[in-house]
């Protein structure tokens, strides 16, 4: 599976984003053989409406298949749902690398509702 988790900045040790559609970027980690790869999200985390939603398209470019965050907007959270994309939260601080192992055992739970109003 293709994970991306909101990052600072680029690599595994990069300190989380715990924003989705303002994150500085993300990092996209290929679960079942770890290898990864560090996307800027500068272009969609400057505009003023609409960042988690065109930072959804992004992902979805990537072929993305999961997203772990500290928190989603109700646009990102449907344009990901409408995408087939699993959206996750419960990020509260730490590295990448911490946040893909407390991922792999089973620390974080589906989004169920978004968690920032909209146009926030």
């Amino acid at each position: 599976m293709i994970l991306a988790i909101t990052a600072m900045s680029a690599g595994l040790d990069a300190p989380v984003d715990l924003r989705f559609g303002r994150a500085r970027g993300f990092v996209l980690v290929d679960t079942d053989t770890g290898g990864f790869l560090s996307l800027d999200n500068k272009g969609e985390s400057g505009v003023w409406q609409g960042a988690g939603f065109q930072t959804a398209e992004m992902l979805t470019r990537h072929g993305v298949e999961a997203v772990l965050t500290g928190r989603f907007g109700p646009n990102a959270l449907q344009a990901l749902r409408n995408a087939g994309i699993r959206a996750y939260t419960g990020l509260a601080g730490g590295s990448v690398r911490q946040a893909l192992e407390q991922f792999l055992a089973g620390s974080f739970q589906e989004a169920s509702a978004a968690e920032v109003p909209r146009d926030s």
